[in-house]
């Protein structure tokens, strides 16, 4: 992005127990298909969405991140969902439809009564939690209130015979009520209003449920339909009226049993949902302080199994510190709550094991008491968690420098090589000069946590981001001396022993593209519809220059969903992780391969920050009139044409420098065929006059290894430079700011020999 360009979910959707992200792509997160167990769908979100603003993204590189837009504080996330549950990667896509021969969404819409019933109950989950995606009509049909009161009576009479499994479909019954609220929430024009009736209905299938004995079975037959009654409890909005429920959960969880047993530890997880929505529901606060019990029991809890910090269970005490921390907001209990959380920070500390305790504590004394954080212990809370967590500091290149958790030597170099490799392929694609004016992001901190909880807590405590999603990029605001652009990421531990940073060239392309292509903040650039672009782009260099095919955006052109004049509207409003990834990846490869002049164009307006110029071109100079050659063209990057990585194409081309000395360069010129044997140099210079802002020196095409220096005052050497780049091969870019009128140096050096190279500047 640019204010903060990132990746993640709507603050509105939620899945289970998350799914709160700041920025960027919608994305819908929900069930897959059906198991042995179950698998849970997205809840029925609740909160007003705030205003759009810079974005989370993807996680292209191995796997599928969740994406989201909307602002929030960081300590407003929804509760941590590990990434081990089906719902942490379950995605739900606005345009999928019911496909399957035995999965029509007429089956459900044209019946009614005990008809309905049957259906659901005859239905596989997965069938099910397809009805999260429909609207119009089909909402309507499914889910207008008589067919929800009928379904939740249905329930309260399944549920007082629940044997503790899914061999009476209880399940799919929760499943459909779930859909239906969390449709209704999204389209109430669609379904209608919901009214008493309904409130009647599902309580007594709440009710009916929660006193049967099974429901409290700690078995895996269990677990799913009681994780998926839990979060049904939010859905309804009934969070005040099950605080016993939640207070029953926490009270009765034994780790050393439960952990045992698939599905459970993630079920009893879902109170923290009930809690954490229950904010904004009315009489909330009331009934807590009729029994502020439910405060000790979320202590209880989490004070208990402070053992599980440092194994996979360790997101349940997490969630339940900031659970219990969120009670600050209310003056009324913070004598209550303030020793609690004493408590919990002095048996803690900023790093080692506990340091996840603590990060909980001081996030939510940050948001809602930060005035008193010695009180709790908790001063000063980002420098020492900083200081605590990210020991380690590497510097990459001149431009690149990296904070880590944790992380080799060998694997540092790895990814050092990765990014420094990548700025002459951006290059090759954008064709840019230089850096866009008034841009002074001339170094990036490239910031890698150890795993994805370890960025879920430390990267929301220090940066304060929310961090349901698959990293972030945060721009600042260019133009200030001093701002520190940085992306946030982690290392998919899934492939260990092999190393990889979740994002790591989709993330370090939006660095790029913000410096070299996109004018101005993010803010800016967001002013009229660019998302196409931004994270098309960043999707596009991130797997052309690892030279992957993108399976997932193959597949989408052969759907042919949409036209290219509709991409070109994108906005983090209107959008789906669909849309907003694969098919700005789409539209984007199109344009560069098929249209360059027109994109060039495009490009020369978001580099002079000229928005509504660019919006012309996109939707009156071009329009529709290449909608049907790109679905023509879809079809053909279905059928393989786009299984191969895109050829860039040749950068800009610069005419030879003219002057007699073959040393000598010149304004927007180059001089060709450079060579030098192993250890020696090819010597150049230039006279610069004075007031030259910015100076862009680029090496291409060598056989060998020709690292690139610059002197501001003599011969540039190895032992004597101001500026360098020393990537692996030839292709080398350095930028060099405001640099001094007068003679300046550049050399290329011989690490291995080399011929055939070629040496531009541009000023």
């Amino acid at each position: 992005m640019k204010s903060a360009r990132i990746t993640g979910l709507p603050y509105r959707v939620r899945l289970l127990t998350a799914t709160v992200t700041s920025c960027l792509a919608l994305g819908m997160l929900a069930p897959m298909s059906q198991a042995a167990t179950p698998s849970p769908a997205p809840a029925a979100p609740r909160a007003t969405q705030a205003a759009p603003q810079p974005a989370p993204d993807p996680s292209p590189q191995t796997r599928e991140a969740d994406r989201g837009f909307g602002a929030i504080p960081a300590a407003q996330r929804t509760p941590f969902l590990p990434a081990t549950s089906p719902a942490a990667t379950a995605k739900l896509s606005t345009s999928r439809a019911l496909t399957a021969a035995a999965c029509n969404v007429s089956d459900f819409t044209s019946r009614t009564g005990g008809a309905l019933v049957e259906q659901i109950k005859a239905s596989e989950a997965g069938c099910v939690n397809q009805l999260f995606t429909i609207t119009g009509g089909d909402a309507n049909g499914a889910f207008r209130e008589a067919q929800m009161v009928t379904v939740a009576n249905a329930l309260r009479d399944n549920a007082t015979a629940y044997p503790g499994d899914n061999s009476t479909s209880t399940y799919q019954l929760v499943l459909f009520l779930r859909a239906g609220y969390y449709v209704q929430w999204y389209h109430p024009t669609d379904v209608g209003t919901y009214g008493p009736n309904l409130q009647t209905a599902i309580r007594g299938a709440l009710d009916g449920f929660f006193a049967n004995s099974h429901s409290r079975d700690v078995t895996t037959a269990n677990a799913g339909t009681l994780g998926e009654t839990v979060t049904l409890i939010d859905s309804a909005q009934e969070n005040v009226r099950y605080l016993p429920v939640v207070k029953r959960l926490l009270d009765g969880y034994d780790a050393s049993t439960y952990n045992s047993v698939a599905g459970m530890p993630g079920a009893v997880n879902n109170v923290f949902t009930v809690l954490f929505r229950g904010h904004q529901t009315d009489g909330f606060l009331a009934a807590v302080q009729a029994d502020p019990s439910l405060l000790d029991s979320v202590y209880g809890f989490v004070s208990r199994n402070t053992a599980l910090f440092g194994g996979d269970f360790a997101y349940l005490p997490y969630n339940g510190t900031r659970e219990l921390g969120r009670f600050l907001k209310y003056p009324e209990l913070q004598a209550k709550i303030k020793p609690l959380l004493r408590q919990l920070a002095d048996q803690s500390a900023p790093s080692g094991r506990l340091a996840y305790l603590w990060a909980a504590v001081a996030e939510m004394v940050e948001a809602y008491d930060s005035s008193h954080a010695a009180d709790y212990g908790t001063a000063d809370s980002v420098a020492r968690l900083r200081a605590g967590i990210l020991t380690i500091s590497h510097t990459c290149s001149p431009s690149i420098k990296v904070l880590a958790q944790q992380v080799t030597p060998e694997n540092l170099a790895s990814a050092c090589d990765s990014l420094m490799k990548q700025d002459a392929y951006f290059h090759s694609v954008a064709r840019d000069r230089g850096a866009v004016a008034d841009d002074l992001n001339t170094t990036i901190e490239v910031v890698v946590f150890d795993t994805s909880f370890d960025y879920q807590v430390f990267a929301a405590a220090i940066y304060g981001i929310d961090t349901n999603n698959g990293g972030m990029y945060l721009e600042g605001n260019p133009a200030v001396a001093g701002n520190q652009p940085r992306f946030l990421a982690y290392e998919d531990t899934r492939v260990r022993p092999d190393f990889q940073v979740w994002n790591l060239n989709h993330e370090y392309t939006h660095y790029l593209d913000g410096r070299f292509n996109m004018y101005g903040d993010f803010t800016a650039g967001v002013s009229t519809p660019t998302i196409w672009w931004i994270e098309g782009f960043a999707e596009y260099v991130s797997y052309s220059y690892r030279k992957l095919p993108y399976d997932g955006a193959i597949a989408a052109a052969g759907r042919h969903t949409y036209s290219l004049s509709t991409l070109f509207d994108t906005t983090y409003e209107n959008t789906n992780t669909e849309r907003t990834y694969r098919w700005g990846y789409l539209a984007v490869r199109y344009m560069l391969e098929k249209h360059r002049s027109d994109m060039d164009s495009v490009l020369a307006k978001y580099r002079a920050g000229d928005w509504n110029g660019a919006r012309t071109i996109l939707k009156d100079t071009i329009g529709n009139r290449y909608d049907a050659d790109f679905d023509a063209w879809l079809t053909s990057c279905a059928a393989g044409a786009c299984a191969t990585t895109p050829d860039p194409g040749p950068g800009p081309t610069l005419p030879e420098c003219s002057g007699a000395d073959v040393r000598q360069l010149g304004q927007n010129c180059a001089r060709s065929n450079e060579a030098a044997t192993t250890g020696n140099y090819a010597y150049h210079y230039v006279y610069l006059p004075a007031g030259v802002q910015q100076l862009k020196i680029t090496t291409t095409g060598a056989n060998g290894n020709a690292d690139l220096y610059y002197n501001a005052s003599s011969w540039a050497t190895t032992g004597s430079f101001t500026g360098s780049s020393v990537k692996t091969g030839s292709v080398e870019t350095l930028t060099v700011n405001n640099p001094p009128a007068g003679y300046v140096y550049i050399s290329l050096y011989a690490k291995e020999g080399f011929t055939g190279a070629s040496v531009s500047l541009e000023y």
